[in-house]
């Protein structure tokens, strides 16, 4: 009952006419971001947070909340009239939504994808507001063999929808390990450099017959390099 009594206190000061109208301001800014490819929310949200620097902290989280939202559906204008998706969640509404605009029915389609975006975001937040407290512990009792496991995991989506060059997915994967290492505190320059050196000497290990073995004198060499 507790939470359902901040959620009420919430809607109460966001239904205010103030905090309204700078929600349909961000909102309509918002879709002129999302109109504009290689911009999406997270970016678009980001540029305009300067915006709300000379505002009170209530009404600046509502606005920028509408320049995100309005910007995942501003994707979708260009998704459905000219086939260029806007940002990264509209690619599958071009499957169907620019069809229909060819046939005449762009209005059709940007209209079902407003009022699909809606529910889908309203069921999402009520989900969110039931499965939150629920998922606090699960959540809190993660350490690193559970990240490893996620990062194994996401390597293994990206190499799987690489289709059926699994190589190149691999390697696209590497690279965007050893990108990964980069940092630029001073403390991790010889892990870096570390990393980067054995992961050079691992893209020849399959050229050895004893590949792993040569891979550790390698490591072993390289660290005392460095």
């Amino acid at each position: 009952m507790e939470t359902i009594g901040y959620l009420l206190a919430g809607l109460e000061t966001a239904l205010t006419w103030q905090n309204l109208l700078y929600c349909l301001i961000g909102v309509t800014v918002g879709m002129l971001v999302g109109i504009l490819p290689g911009l999406g929310p997270s970016a678009g949200t980001a540029l305009l947070i300067p915006m709300t620097f000379a505002m009170d902290p209530i009404p600046a989280i509502i606005m920028l909340a509408g320049i995100f939202y309005g910007s995942m559906y501003g994707g979708t204008i260009t998704t459905v009239l000219v086939n260029v998706p806007g940002e990264a969640a509209s690619v599958i509404t071009s499957l169907d939504g620019y069809p229909m605009a060819k046939n005449g029915r762009a209005g059709v389609a940007l209209g079902l994808s407003a009022i699909g975006s809606f529910i889908g975001g309203t069921l999402s937040i009520v989900g969110l507001v039931i499965v939150a407290p629920l998922l606090v512990d699960f959540a809190l009792a993660f350490g690193p063999p559970e990240f490893f496991a996620l990062i194994i995991f996401g390597m293994t989506m990206v190499i799987g929808l690489a289709g059926k060059s699994i190589i190149k997915g691999a390697i696209a994967v590497t690279i965007g390990l050893v990108l990964a290492l980069l940092d630029c505190s001073r403390v991790r320059y010889c892990t870096l450099f570390l990393w980067i050196c054995t992961f050079i000497r691992w893209l020849r290990f399959c050229y050895d017959s004893n590949g792993s073995v040569w891979v550790i004198g390698n490591f072993t060499k390289c660290r005392t390099a460095i």
